[in-house]
């Protein structure tokens, strides 16, 4: 039975100006530029002053602007022919920010030289080609080099490869056709290649050493048959199976870390990785900490003058025919989107300087210092409510913008952490009590390193009153193994 009612529902909508701020408040200062140039190249009523010839050329348009009121735009047919909106607008898009900004782009491409590169695949059909092969042999060859993840394993089922190559290639293959061709492959270089899990990967690389080394004979039959042992650090397991003392252990063990278990990788070309350009920069003078934005932070953007006036006069129009109405339709969502975008722009500015401002005072100590003792315990929250704005906000801050000080450049989130309380009953940062963690673990015996256990026990003495699961979580974090797999002969 369908029944009809009335339900009043509270929702929050967020306005296309609030998704941009939003949207660009997550920007990093190294892609910031690139952005701005993108709306700059789709927006031709905005203007970046430091991209324009210095001296403006004089507009198109104005003789325009001495027109008498009553003037009729679709009054004469021979107006039309000399002077047809969609061409002006097509051609304001070249203007000078744009042709300028193409010159620059140009002479970078002349000047910077470009490494030529062998990818991983490319190398490894390289030494496909040289082989002599049948024509399946070779098609069977071409999809397992395709099979192989970025790291340089086959994960991929050869049944699943079969399949493939009869759909695909419209090869019919045997299981054994391709486990000949997959040795072929696994002889290549770089050692270990197409293996398909961790224990084939070594091994095929111990099978390429001096098989004659008892060292080498004992590292196969280890990573053959003892890999969990080893992997759990179970040396004595290894010492009472194989008949080893802890000398030898140690050169057998030395010998199979020297082997690469990602082989793919140490052959890719590697990408430009993304710079770090930290949005703001802390400064000691003389005991009192200076706060500066990043300068690429705060471009100079303006709507184009051009834009303007010829918005007024299709505006001001006395007639307006369909043509006429669409053009100002066009031209005022170009000034629109202009304004929106540059006040994003001083928004994102003044949020990020007004964000950092309220952690340098919270951490004030701490940054003139940068003694991590001196930390103070602070989350989102303690922030968002000193410049009273949303957590959210804070946090998009806080996860994508870096400051530089006198002790290194840290992402702002590096800042935040909880509070825990000592014996005498003072807050402090959790840093600190990791900081003390890591010392402690540092200095170690690693033939007998310290247990969560111990640890705790450690830090109990000096005052700071924590379970031993939060010890765990902590040296978690720090990404520090647990006390059986820091054991060191």
């Amino acid at each position: 039975m369908l029944k009809q009612h009335l339900q009043q529902k509270l929702l929050q909508k967020l306005s296309p100006q609030q998704i941009q701020f939003i949207k660009l408040l997550q920007v990093p200062t190294v892609a910031l530029d690139t952005r701005i140039k993108e709306e700059l190249e789709e927006n031709p009523a905005l203007e970046d002053p430091s991209l324009m010839i210095a001296e403006e050329p004089k507009s198109e348009y104005d003789d325009l602007n001495d027109a008498p009121e009553d003037f009729d735009a679709s009054a004469k047919e021979e107006n039309t022919d000399e002077f047809n909106v969609d061409d002006y607008l097509q051609d304001d898009n070249v203007n000078d920010y744009s042709t300028s900004y193409n010159n620059e782009d140009d002479e970078e491409k002349k000047e910077t030289p470009i490494a030529i590169e062998s990818t991983f695949f490319e190398s490894l059909q390289e030494q496909l080609d040289l082989v002599p092969l049948s024509d399946q042999d070779f098609i069977i060859g071409k999809q397992i080099i395709g099979s192989l993840d970025d790291d340089g394993y086959l994960r991929r089922p050869i049944t699943s490869m079969i399949d493939d190559l009869a759909f695909s290639q419209n090869a019919m293959v045997e299981e054994e056709d391709v486990l000949e061709m997959l040795k072929v492959i696994q002889s290549f270089d770089p050692p270990g290649i197409a293996a398909r899990d961790l224990q084939e990967c070594l091994t095929l690389q111990l099978r390429r050493k001096d098989l004659s080394n008892p060292i080498i004979q004992k590292a196969i039959i280890i990573v053959e048959n003892y890999l969990d042992e080893f992997t759990r650090k179970h040396y004595d397991k290894l010492e009472k199976a194989l008949g080893l003392n802890s000398e030898d252990l140690k050169e057998i063990i030395a010998e199979i870390l020297r082997l690469n278990p990602k082989p793919g990788d140490s052959n890719q070309v590697t990408t430009k990785q993304l710079q770090v350009i930290p949005d703001f920069h802390v400064s000691n003078n003389d005991g009192t900490l200076i706060l500066t934005l990043n300068s690429k932070n705060a471009p100079e953007l303006r709507v184009s003058r051009s834009y303007i006036d010829m918005f007024d006069h299709y505006d001001k129009a006395a007639q307006k025919d369909k043509k006429l109405k669409e053009a100002v339709q066009f031209v005022k969502q170009k000034l629109d989107s202009a304004k929106w975008f540059i006040d994003a722009i001083k928004q994102r500015q003044q949020t990020l300087l007004k964000t950092m401002n309220a952690i340098m005072q919270y951490q004030y100590e701490y940054l003139l210092t940068g003694d991590e003792r001196k930390m103070r315990p602070m989350i989102l929250k303690d922030i968002a409510d000193k410049i009273d704005m949303d957590i959210s906000t804070v946090s998009r801050v806080a996860n994508s913008k870096y400051v530089q000080t006198e002790f290194g450049t840290f992402l702002l989130k590096s800042f935040f952490s909880e509070a825990i309380q000592t014996e005498s009953g003072e807050e402090v940062s959790n840093k600190e009590v990791k900081k003390i963690l890591e010392d402690c673990i540092g200095n170690e015996d690693k033939r007998k390193p310290l247990a969560d256990e111990k640890l705790t026990e450690i830090l109990k003495e000096q005052g700071y009153n924590i379970a031993r699961r939060t010890v765990a979580k902590y040296r978690e974090q720090m990404n520090i193994p647990v006390a059986r797999l820091r054991k060191e002969l």
